[in-house]
């Protein structure tokens, strides 16, 4: 009979561990899942429009593109011959990014043809990148149970963005190329039968143009969410005054990944149409 109490008693004393753990468990998951921090690594769907999925991104970046439209055609409707003010400081900013791209294209009638799109390409990656630095991007969503979704995600935290940005780039600094040299001879650098050298040469050209899309979007996309990441456990950790230098630090970030993106692809465009001068 006190072998079989005994064993009783140690069956019931494993039965309370075991329930206990898992007692602990379930509140550490209880716990895990009431977490404030929402990192996602994807973009999240907020709806559809005939089955085409609208994410929080894609929100973010309709609100920028506005946001630039409408900045642009205010700006245009008080132009004045005689620049004061912001026009004024405006013109002095367009001086100074022509005389970069001079240093790099070679001359000024190739810089001001270039301009709008590598203006376009700074300006949009820029309010792109600072767009998830605005109060409440990222913090204001809709919940489902544990779950926030926030409404908005700045769009260069988002993947999709960024290669589709990439694609873009690279895609129209070949068409140029292809205005600038003619078809023929922009084919001519990445299909060249004229010696096996020659020939491999080409291939690796052809293939650099697909490592430029990776290199593009995951160097934009890895600074970006990383700092987006940095941001949300600092401010989760100690809430005042200590976010303060990471912000002004992503500011600054942001900043230079969009003149890096917009270097690069002025770059690019110069090493694709160098041969359109040689040649004349």
């Amino acid at each position: 009979m006190a072998k079989i109490a005994h064993e009783t008693s140690l069956t019931n004393e494993a039965t309370g561990t075991a329930t206990g753990t898992e007692t602990v468990l379930h509140e550490t998951t209880q716990e895990t899942h009431a977490s404030p921090i929402h990192i996602s690594l994807k973009a999240e769907e907020l709806f559809s429009l005939g089955g085409f999925p609208v994410t929080n991104s894609i929100l973010t970046t309709v609100f920028v593109l506005a946001a630039l439209l409408a900045g642009g055609f205010a700006f245009k409707k008080k132009l004045a011959l005689i620049p004061r003010g912001f026009q004024n400081l405006v013109e002095t900013v367009l001086e100074g990014i022509l005389g970069l791209m001079d240093s790099v294209l070679g001359n000024r009638a190739k810089s001001e043809k270039y301009l709008p799109l590598i203006g376009t390409i700074f300006l949009f990656v820029l309010f792109s990148n600072w767009s998830g630095l605005i109060p409440g991007v990222g913090s204001i969503g809709i919940r489902h149970g544990e779950t926030l979704t926030p409404l908005f995600r700045a769009p260069s935290a988002d993947l999709n963005f960024t290669l589709a940005l990439a694609l873009v780039t690279v895609i129209g600094v070949n068409l140029l190329a292809i205005i600038a040299l003619g078809i023929r001879v922009h084919a001519s650098k990445f299909f060249n039968f004229s010696s096996p050298v020659n020939f491999g040469l080409g291939i690796l050209e052809f293939i650099s143009e697909f490592a430029k899309v990776v290199s593009f979007s995951f160097r934009l996309f890895g600074n970006v969410f990383a700092g987006e990441v940095l941001l949300t456990i600092t401010a989760f950790l100690v809430p005042y005054f200590v976010p303060l230098p990471f912000l002004f630090l992503e500011i600054f970030v942001g900043f230079i990944q969009s003149l890096v993106f917009s270097m690069l692809a002025l770059v690019f465009l110069s090493i694709a149409t160098i041969e359109h001068e040689a040649t004349n």
